[in-house]
This record gives C-alpha cells, structure tokens and sequence, in this order.
C-alpha cells in the first residue's frame, strides 16, 4: 500500500495515507510514522502538520467527509419534484458507485473512524459534523418530496443505506454487490413505503 503524491497539498495526501491505514491495519496501525511511510514523506512530516493522535484523527475524519462528497454528493440529487423514481435511481447510483471499485476501502475507514468516535468525545463533533453535510440535504429532499415525517424518515433511509453498504462490504453480503438495477428498486420500495404510507 502507498499513497504517492499526484500534486496534492500534503495536508491531503497526509490524510489519504491516514484512510488508507485504517482501511488495511486499522485503529492500531495509524501512526504518524506509518503515515510518513505510506505517504512517501520524511519521517516527521505528519507530525509536523498533525502533532497528536487526535489531530490526525480529524484530519482523517474532514477528508473522509471531502472524499464520500465526490461519491455522495447530495448536490446531484434531483428535484424532487422530478418524481421517486428519479430520486431512487440517484440514490441508487450514488450507492452503486460506493460499493464498486476501489471505493470501497473509504466505507472501511468510515467504520473505523464511527467506532472511534464513540469513544472519543472530542472526535464525535467532527464525525457528526461531517455526516450532517448529507443528512441535512436529504432531508430536505424527503420534506419536498412529501414526507409528513422527514426527520424518522431520513434516519430509515440513512439506516437502510448504511446497513446494505456495511452488509455488502464487511457483512454477509461482502461477495455479492447488488448492481444498480437492484439497488434502484429497493430505493423505490422504500420510498414508496416511508412516503405512501
């Protein structure tokens, strides 16, 4: 495993090595000399932009949040006035281009860093920071797409979502990735539910 640089700012390429530990070694194996090493940097360069663990821990948790951005952007999200259907195919597309190629070691990372969030208060506010950047966005979008409820129904979609992409990668399901055919469907089938109900 190596992050090399492609003309990043090293406050990136520092973060990307941190998410790339804790996808292959976990918890344990970040360490701001292994970051150096799988950066390609001169030992002593991570401590420098991140002197503790929880600096690291932070940095690691923003690019995280920049990173499923680019997969997850709520910005291409329909108007919900497009119809469901529109609004299940861009979730399912979103969902599909997660569980796909070399994407999903970022769910890996996200589950190390949620775990560790739980134990670390100080961490917690960058971690639910980060993830309101979608919440809030998708609510809005169930509130305008008719949800009497929007706040209970985003967290059964937000539920439903990260229970597949956990089951697809690191649960029972981690050999069968659902294609996009069959995620648009159970996008709908919820949809329906939450919002006919």
């Amino acid at each position: 495993m190596a992050v090399r640089s492609t003309g990043a700012p090293r406050t990136e390429l520092i973060a990307d090595a941190a998410l790339a530990l804790l996808a292959e070694r976990g918890m344990r194996g970040l360490t701001h000399r292994a970051v150096d090493e799988v950066a390609g940097l001169p030992q002593g360069s991570t401590s420098n932009h991140a002197r503790t663990r929880l600096a690291l821990l932070e940095a690691a948790v923003r690019r995280q949040a920049e990173r499923e951005a680019e997969l997850l952007n709520p910005a291409e999200m329909p108007d919900p006035s497009a119809g469901r259907e529109q609004v299940a195919a861009a979730l399912a597309l979103a969902l599909h281009r997660y569980l796909t190629g070399d994407h999903r070691h970022l769910l890996v990372s996200r589950y190390e860093l949620a775990m560790e969030a739980t134990r670390r208060p100080e961490l917690r506010a960058y971690y639910d920071a980060a993830g309101a950047r979608f919440r809030e966005p998708l609510m809005a979008l169930l509130r305008a797409a008719g949800s009497t409820t929007p706040e209970r129904h985003t967290l059964s979609l937000v539920a439903w979502c990260d229970g597949l992409m956990f089951s697809c990668v690191a649960g029972s399901f981690h050999a069968a990735t659902p294609t996009e055919e069959e995620l648009r469907s159970s996008v709908g089938e919820l949809l329906r539910g939450m919002l006919d109900g």
